[in-house]
């Protein structure tokens, strides 16, 4: 006698109930940690949940209220340092019950707008979106429909919590670094920025800022010189070849984040250049790779792992209580002194 093959269906609460012996009222009170249930029904639940295999439904508990899952956005995976901020809220959210998805957010606003709404459709709790590149008013509205954390935005906005890096102190600590070193003709790789709305948020352009300011106060005015490229390895290595055609070329090339250095690295080992004894270069982020010998990158630490456990702080504290004040974290920059920075020839 041949048995038709059974079609897996889902476990659901009813079973569980029912291989306990108790009511699914109990179970519910089992799974959501409710208080008035004894140890030996907490027993008995557990291993109901575990015998069976019982999943709970995220579309069922998304009705109740919470979905346990929390969205972060990247605009690049490519970015090294973005993986340092993603350790900081992942090693935050471990033991938590919370879920974490996410998705890359392509760098334009279209493709940005489509990721947060795909994010807020499928009902998260929460989200943090990594150096957006939308316009101040897209993020208010996101901010207003749901908790949430933006990092490496410098905004004013009152519906969400920021947190950032003191961008423009920290290009002025590198200014400083390779000016000690008796630098005078410093050339800085900025990320070009093409929306006005924007410009005054982004770190971008506070780095670019804050190299202005310093070369002004270390009275080297006459040498300031901005390339604007992307920050990416590709931007460096353009970025480094502009530099390298300049009729009297710069002796130190500060870079506005550690992948851009990389690239500006490649087009000096290219052009069969020493670091540092032909050249300077630094970057800013401090990413891993910085620290590798073979690299051994001077840099600014923005403290990666630190913003990612501040911004998953502040996101779990903004969903149990929504309506509290916007926070605004700037953590302080420090400067990372390594190889590939020396005096000039």
């Amino acid at each position: 006698m041949h048995h038709q093959p059974a079609t897996v269906r889902r476990v659901t609460i009813v079973d569980v109930a029912r291989h306990a012996g108790v009511s699914t009222t109990a179970v519910s009170k089992v799974l959501r940690n409710a208080y008035g249930t004894s140890s030996q029904m907490r027993s008995r639940v557990n291993a109901a949940v575990d015998e069976l295999g019982y999943r709970p439904s995220a579309a069922a508990r998304a009705l109740r209220g919470r979905t346990w899952t929390l969205g972060v956005m990247l605009p690049d995976v490519r970015n090294p340092f973005f993986a340092d901020i993603l350790d900081g809220v992942a090693e935050h959210l471990d033991g938590t019950e919370y879920q974490l998805f996410m998705t890359s957010g392509c760098d334009d606003v279209t493709s940005e707008a489509r990721v947060t709404e795909a994010m807020i459709d499928r009902s998260m709790d929460g989200l943090i979106l990594i150096a957006p590149v939308s316009r101040p008013a897209h993020l208010e509205r996101v901010g207003r429909t749901v908790p949430t954390v933006v990092i490496g935005r410098h905004s004013r906005s009152t519906g969400f919590d920021t947190v950032n890096d003191d961008d423009f102190a920290g290009a002025g600590l590198m200014v400083a670094h390779l000016a000690g070193l008796g630098h005078r003709r410093i050339a800085h790789i900025e990320h070009r920025e093409t929306d006005p709305v924007r410009l005054a948020e982004m770190p971008n352009a506070l780095r670019a800022d804050g190299y202005r300011h310093a070369m002004l106060s270390h009275g080297l005015g006459e040498h300031i010189d901005i390339v604007s490229t992307g920050y990416t390895r590709d931007g460096g290595y353009h970025g480094a070849r502009i530099l390298l055609d300049r009729p009297v070329p710069p002796t130190a090339i500060f870079a506005g984040a550690d992948v851009v250095a990389l690239g500006v690295l490649d087009a000096l080992t290219e052009a069969g250049l020493s670091v540092p004894g032909d050249i300077s270069v630094s970057g800013y982020d401090d990413i891993t790779l910085a620290g590798f010998r073979p690299i051994s990158l001077t840099t600014v630490d923005q403290g990666g792992h630190r913003i990612g456990t501040t911004a998953i702080r502040l996101l779990l504290d903004r969903i149990t209580d929504p309506g509290r004040p916007a926070a605004r974290v700037k953590l302080a920059p420090t400067p990372v002194v390594r190889a590939t920075t020396g005096p000039p020839r």
